[in-house]
């Protein structure tokens, strides 16, 4: 009896090693076709309707135009389908919490963090005593996020704590970002808040798509202390080629301020704004320390808090967030950070830097 196998060919079924080989191979062809599947998920655009993927707001205090922010805030609420998850230091607006009554009432699954030395105010008692369920972080360090996320397609950041004095009386910024991949990120982030107890450096690493492709913009999701953002900071910093321009409430690292400093003394024009109150009051501030070193770092000239975290570097780079330039946000907050690559959503930042700076003392 003949085979239909040639003579010499190698028989796999009685040859484990080949077998065994070709076995990794075709596992090896299996991961990496997961690992380009997840690539070509995250790098293309996402697809949206006619309301764009970025969009930012300014607070204007004494102007009047503040108003749009907490009205953007209860509009995107109102828009709210299936679920939202907010994880917000503290919280007094009254139209935002008439809007996520109103989402309670459509069957909206709700669920807040907050940090518990702000869980006390009127609001978030009555919306308590609503149902609606709010976690406080019952620790020292501060849950100092200032997030949303809806219909797990949009995340909402920036430096706004949903309260009166930071809508209509200090200078913040406010980002909403339209993507699922994103909204991923920061339901992953506030899931180990909220369900596994996890705050501060007990957070893990482990956001899923850290960089993603958003309608052109390149965007990279960092949370604070799990993902170590003062050392990204520092090499975002040493990047810079022609400009740093900052706007900070809290300016106490200095690691950070070195690396301004050293970037300065290199010929990067470096400018900046801080909070006057914290710059002056604040033990360990950076302000004289910039100073000295020739950086023109100035103090604030409004009557409310300066209280963005912004850092602009050469009109591409945006950073923005919760987290100030401090050891706490690096170290012990819960923060969250946005570093995006776009000019347009640079030249917005920038255009509010140089009205405050041009207000500045």
């Amino acid at each position: 009896m003949t085979s239909s196998r040639k003579s010499g060919s190698p028989n796999v079924f009685r040859n484990p090693m080949l077998a065994f080989g070709l076995a990794l191979v075709f596992v090896i062809y299996l991961v990496r076709l997961m690992v380009d599947q997840q690539r070509k998920e995250v790098s293309v655009p996402v697809e949206q309707d006619d309301q764009p993927a970025l969009e930012v707001y300014f607070t204007r205090p004494g102007s009047g135009g503040d108003r749009q922010v907490e009205q953007a805030l209860a509009a995107a609420l109102d828009g709210a389908q299936r679920c939202v998850d907010v994880a917000m230091h503290s919280f007094s607006l009254e139209r935002v919490s008439e809007a996520l009554l109103r989402a309670r009432d459509r069957q909206v699954a709700l669920r807040v963090v907050m940090e518990s030395d702000s869980m006390d105010w009127e609001i978030p008692q009555r919306l308590k005593e609503t149902g609606i369920p709010i976690l406080g972080d019952r620790r020292e360090t501060l849950m100092h996020n200032k997030f949303m996320v809806v219909d797990d397609t949009e995340v909402w950041s920036g430096s706004l704590n949903w309260t009166k004095q930071g809508a209509y009386q200090d200078h913040n910024n406010l980002i909403r970002i339209r993507s699922p991949y994103l909204a991923k990120n920061y339901t992953l982030e506030f899931e180990e808040m909220f369900l596994d107890d996890m705050f501060g450096a007990n957070s893990p690493a482990n956001t899923p798509y850290p960089f993603l492709t958003i309608d052109g913009a390149y965007v990279e999701t960092y949370f604070s202390p799990e993902d170590g953002v003062e050392e990204k900071l520092v090499s975002l910093i040493g990047s810079a080629r022609q400009r740093i321009l900052f706007l900070m409430y809290s300016f106490t690292s200095d690691t950070l301020a070195e690396a301004i400093i050293s970037r300065a003394e290199s010929g990067v024009a470096a400018r900046g704004v801080m909070d006057a109150e914290q710059a002056v009051s604040n033990r360990g501030s950076e302000y004289d320390r910039l100073r000295a070193a020739g950086v023109d770092v100035r103090l604030d000239g409004s009557q409310g808090q300066m209280h963005h975290k912004a850092l602009i570097i050469d009109g591409n780079i945006v950073v923005t967030g919760s987290y100030n330039f401090s050891k706490n946000a690096a170290t012990r907050n819960d923060e969250n950070v946005l570093i995006i690559h776009d000019q347009e959503v640079a030249a917005e930042y920038q255009k509010e830097f140089e009205e405050i700076y041009a207000a500045s003392k």
